[in-house]
């Protein structure tokens, strides 16, 4: 089982740029997809970003494309996403998720699909 840890959360003002990392442990990321999640007070943990076991392939959901950028460094065993001109609707604990049996990377995976996850990291985005 992979462990997983995220950093790089704090409170910003809307316009500025976050970036989170999170660093993984146990295993080779190599073997698995991964993505990040976002779940604001009262609701549902949605996906943010995924990326390939490559990282060839990225696929954002549409309220962060243009924004957002997800990538990975396998030789760091290390995934982050870059966050830019952030709005106070991107308030939410991000989370870090890996799953070895994803082939693909895509923006129609829900929190089910990942068996692996971080902590979380607070971002808090004020007007």
């Amino acid at each position: 089982q992979v462990r997983l840890v995220e950093s790089g959360g704090g409170l910003v003002q809307a316009g500025d740029s976050l970036r989170l990392s999170c660093a993984a442990s146990g295993r080779t990321l190599n073997y698995y997809t991964m993505g990040w999640f976002r779940q604001a007070p009262g609701k549902e943990r949605d996906l943010v970003a995924t990326i390939s076991r490559s990282g060839s392939s990225t696929h954002y959901v549409d309220s962060v494309k243009g924004r957002f950028t997800i990538s990975r460094d396998n030789a760091k065993n290390t995934v982050y996403l870059q966050m830019n001109s952030l709005k106070p609707e991107d308030t939410a604990v991000y989370y870090c998720a890996a799953d070895s049996r994803l082939l693909y990377s895509g923006n129609y995976y829900s929190s089910t699909d990942f068996t692996s996850w971080g902590q979380g990291t607070q971002v808090t985005v004020s007007s």
